[in-house]
């Protein structure tokens, strides 16, 4: 652990109207006075162990963990040994946890063991923390927070089945190609294919097998490969085809390809 404390805060966009505080954070010696959010606070310890006191009663949290706090419920937080603790938290509007469920998702049990889900969020938690593609962030987190919701909470779960799901994902799909430079975002698409974002994302996921920030990402890619191939150079490829620089691109590239841009070029290049 580290041998002091340590902070940093980033902000997601997730549409249009929506945003999402992420906190990643390390703490020897700190201990929060008490406090609510106006937002739910999901937190999923990453090392050592925490102690929340938390409706009347203490949660000691240990490493692969999720915590759940309600909107407007005091608690604190503490480390609970010598070393400390380190966590990564996300701070989402009820709003963000309803959209495949019936009603606002409550949680009677705050602590949840679920390895799968918690390894998800901490995944995208630290991949989206130094990452502003905003269709990516899109994509992961409110799908994830919709599992939580329907998983743990009270809120009974909307149905799966999305009628037409075939041509809803092969429109998003087509104005995604379309307008790959500055795609719009999933709740605009669906807002103006009638249905919440969840479904959305569920049709697109079920049919292309992939969520949207993936098969743009892609498909970019092939773009990115004709241009390569016919001389331009990486730094110039990522904006013509969309990504937010070189990083970027490379990052992809190596995913769909299994080398980087430079490499191809060089292989394949006039």
């Amino acid at each position: 652990m580290a041998a002091r404390d340590e902070t940093s805060w980033t902000r997601a966009c997730l549409g249009p109207r929506d945003s999402l505080d992420l906190l990643t954070a390390s703490f020897q010696d700190h201990r929060y006075a008490p406090h609510a959010h106006e937002e739910f606070a999901i937190g999923m310890c990453v090392a050592g162990t925490n102690t929340i006191d938390y409706r009347g009663g203490r949660l000691d949290v240990g490493a692969g963990s999720i915590v759940v706090i309600d909107p407007g419920e005091a608690h604190t937080g503490r480390p609970a040994e010598p070393n400390g603790y380190a966590y990564r938290a996300l701070y989402p509007k009820a709003s963000l946890l309803s959209e495949g469920t019936l009603g606002l998702p409550h949680f009677r049990e705050p602590l949840i063991d679920d390895p799968e889900l918690a390894g998800a969020l901490r995944r995208t938690h630290a991949e989206l923390s130094g990452l502003h593609d905003p269709l990516e962030a899109e994509s992961r987190l409110p799908w994830l927070l919709t599992a939580l919701a329907r998983r743990h909470s009270t809120a009974r779960p909307v149905r799966d089945t999305v009628p037409g799901a075939g041509t809803v994902a092969h429109a998003v799909r087509d104005r995604l190609a379309e307008e790959l430079l500055a795609p719009p975002s999933l709740a605009e698409l669906a807002t103006e294919l009638g249905m919440s974002r969840y479904q959305l994302l569920r049709a697109f996921r079920g049919t292309m097998g992939m969520p949207p920030y993936a098969w743009l990402a892609q498909y970019r890619v092939g773009r990115a490969r004709t241009l390569l191939e016919s001389g331009h150079r990486p730094a110039e490829v990522a904006g013509l085809v969309g990504f937010a620089d070189q990083a970027h691109l490379t990052r992809w590239f190596r995913r769909v390809v299994g080398v980087t841009p430079a490499t191809y070029r060089a292989g394949v290049g006039p």
